[in-house]
């Protein structure tokens, strides 16, 4: 069975930092191009017109490049996981988790009996029905990775409860949408919002867990958020990208001819 998803954990496990990237464009030869350049892809369905055709291409792109695939599903309700769990995600993020009891359910919907609530369906994870029984269903439970966002006041009042919940293996967050949390929206300079980030990375760590973060293309901030804390950095997509190369590429060949 092949599973990059391990790979990613063991250089959490060793403490190295680990990046990767935002993908939003449905071509999947975008993740093609980008896997090798990265720890992990992370796939966005939240914020993104992505359907789960779209997202199982890039998951087959990402297996052949590689790299381990991490889903964000839009909402923690039941029909995401499964479909998305079931077109074959080493990995899943539930984003905006509402408090403890909302990830326990989350946690549960992402492992089969007797670990969790998951119902079985399996099309890629199994190999189209190649694997059954017991081999399949430990390797589903072993190895899918579930992070949580610490994006609202009641999961952060509660973050120590969430980063020690069982079957739980990162927590995650928002800088941006923490922040509005808190009442600092875009402030993510502010003292208060990098001490609630701190809050967060410091439940994982004690929990035994990794944190991680979604951020924009920005070394600085990374810089800042691996400081505080955070092991696992999403920096950037593919738009994102494209659009600050193509502002550089133009405005220095404008500077340069048209004199």
């Amino acid at each position: 069975m092949i599973s990059h998803i391990d790979r990613l954990r063991e250089k959490l496990r060793s403490g190295q930092i680990c990046l990767g990237t935002g993908v939003t464009f449905t071509d999947p030869t975008v993740t093609e191009s980008l896997a090798a350049r990265v720890d992990f892809l992370w796939i966005d369905l939240e914020h993104n017109p992505t359907n789960l055709e779209t997202m199982q291409a890039h998951l087959i792109a990402a297996r052949a490049g590689g790299t381990a695939a991490l889903v964000r599903v839009p909402s923690g309700e039941i029909g995401w996981v499964k479909r998305v769990l079931d077109t074959g995600a080493e990995g899943i993020i539930l984003p905006q988790a509402a408090d403890a009891d909302a990830v326990r359910a989350f946690v549960s919907a992402c492992r089969y009996p007797p670990m969790g609530t998951r119902g079985f369906g399996p099309r890629r994870p199994s190999r189209y029905g190649e694997l059954q029984g017991d081999e399949y269903l430990q390797h589903a439970n072993r190895h899918v990775f579930t992070a949580v966002q610490i994006e609202t006041r009641e999961a952060l009042e509660q973050v120590e409860e969430i980063a020690a919940i069982e079957g739980l293996d990162s927590v995650a967050l928002g800088p941006n949408d923490l922040s509005g949390a808190i009442g600092q929206l875009g402030h993510l300079d502010d003292p208060k919002v990098n001490e609630a980030i701190r809050r967060v990375a410091d439940a994982a760590h004690a929990a035994g867990k990794s944190c991680g973060a979604g951020l924009g293309a920005s070394v600085e901030y990374a810089e800042t958020l691996a400081k505080l804390g955070v092991d696992w950095l999403q920096i950037g997509n593919d738009f994102e990208y494209m659009n600050r190369f193509a502002v550089s590429l133009f405005d220095a060949v404008r500077e340069r001819v048209l004199r």
